[in-house]
């Protein structure tokens, strides 16, 4: 009976209190006949709840927001083909960054927001934290804090269980202390099947010094019963850059998942980085394989915050046949000025290279010279009356990623002696800029 007035509460998204309210919320009024009988379930049910209103939780946070998988990750499914066509010009294109179709990788089911909310620390029969065996989701970026639920203990805690299907799992908290105010907190969890063929892991933490340094993050890992495993990491940090003296916030995500039934896997690296004068830097890594087919994808975003704006995109895919494909292209502008270059490239099993080469100069005045070659003998190179599109600034800068990082500024640095200061040295010019020209990418092919 407690365990199902514990599913009915969680199902409603009722706060365990009072019986009364839970008992007229849930249960209606009974009339006429059954009026007795109403009475006297009521009663029962009210009983139950009153003594499940008085648990102590484990924790201080009694509700915690964490993600919620229910059953294990399924087989993985046969993936799409390379999501784009080398026989198209990619100048044709105006999406910087093409979303590969989900390679390799298992019907990995969405959670939903039903899911998303649970009482892992006001459980009966000290049952713990609930498995998590739900993979990662490809190309979905850097998510928000909102997105990870961090939430920390606020004591100590070191505890572990078993449950009822015989799952055993565990939970711990603490705090590491250092130097110029360094402090760190920290939460870990865990658990496997009773058998030991699925297993996860989680970690959250928070991290901060004198200097005004503050970081959040979260590392998460696990294996099912498939042989599926995964291991995904996020965190983002608040600090003073060390040539401008600006605040800034960096935000980082890898991830990374392989098949336990067929050669297939994936890895993924984005970053984004943010000063407060509009200064932004966004770029990602991607890898993946399904069997005999492998592919790769970089990219990368650079705005000055005035004006001046760098993207690149390089892609390409190859099978054990041995045949291989690729895109690649480049654009850089400043006050309607600049350019655009790229390539689109393949080669065939037995060595034959085909190749489409173009590129486009904008002069700000409403032309532009746009030429280019094949290997098949086609060229072209005209100027052409045309208007110039460009983003000259991030479509999510400084504003929005401090409006996104509440959590990391609330964190709460250890109080500071009286007439205590960091010891920051600055340096006193700013490094060369970085060139993230094609010419600089790994080889193609």
């Amino acid at each position: 009976m407690v365990a199902s007035s514990e599913r009915l509460s969680a199902h409603f998204n009722f706060k365990l209190g009072p019986g009364r309210r839970f008992v007229r919320d849930v249960f209606p009024k009974t009339r006429g006949l059954g009026l007795e009988l109403g009475k006297r379930w009521s009663r029962r049910v009210r009983d139950r709840v009153g003594q499940l209103g008085r648990v102590s939780c484990c924790g201080s946070n009694p509700v915690v927001s964490i993600r919620k998988a229910t059953g294990s990750a399924k087989r993985m499914e046969k993936t799409e083909k390379w999501p784009f066509d080398p026989k198209k010009t990619p100048h044709k294109v105006r999406t910087q960054v093409s979303h590969a179709m989900p390679f390799a990788s298992s019907q990995w089911r969405s959670v939903s927001k039903q899911e998303i909310q649970f009482y892992p620390r006001c459980t009966l029969g000290n049952t713990g934290p609930q498995s998590r065996d739900t993979p990662p989701k490809r190309d979905t970026g850097i998510a928000n804090e909102k997105d990870w639920g961090i939430s920390l203990l606020n004591e100590n805690v070191n505890e572990s269980g078993t449950n009822e299907d015989g799952s055993t799992w565990y939970r711990e908290s603490g705090e590491d202390l250092g130097g110029n105010g360094y402090r760190s907190r920290r939460t870990r969890m865990g658990g496997q099947s009773h058998d030991g063929s699925s297993e996860w892991k989680e970690t959250w933490w928070e991290k901060s010094d004198w200097s005004g340094y503050k970081e959040l993050g979260v590392e998460k890992s696990g294996r099912n019963a498939e042989g599926d495993s995964w291991w995904e990491t996020w965190q983002e940090n608040l600090h003073q850059d060390e040539w401008s003296n600006l605040a800034r916030i960096e935000r980082s995500a890898q991830k990374q998942a392989k098949s336990g039934t067929e050669n297939a896997g994936w890895f993924e690296k984005w970053w984004e980085k943010y000063d407060a004068k509009g200064w932004t830097e966004k770029g990602a890594h991607k890898y993946g394989r399904l069997n005999e087919q492998s592919w790769w994808e970089k990219w990368g975003e650079h705005y000055d915050g005035r004006g001046s704006v760098l993207k690149w995109t390089d892609k390409w895919a190859e099978t054990e046949l041995g045949t291989k494909w690729g895109d690649k292209w480049e654009e850089k502008f400043f006050a309607g000025i600049g350019s655009r270059q790229g390539e689109t490239w393949h080669v065939s099993p037995i060595g034959e290279r085909w190749s489409r080469t173009w590129g486009e100069e904008h002069f700000g005045n409403g032309k532009v010279h746009k030429y280019g070659k094949s290997t098949t003998g086609e060229s072209w190179d005209i100027v052409v009356d045309e208007e110039t599109y460009y983003e000259a600034e991030p479509h999510y800068g400084w504003a929005d990623v401090v409006g996104d990082s509440s959590q990391l500024f609330s964190i709460q640095s250890r109080e500071r002696p009286p007439g205590f200061y960091p010891n920051l040295e600055f340096g006193t010019s700013p490094p060369p800029p970085a060139d993230d020209s094609l010419e600089e990418l790994p080889p193609s092919y």
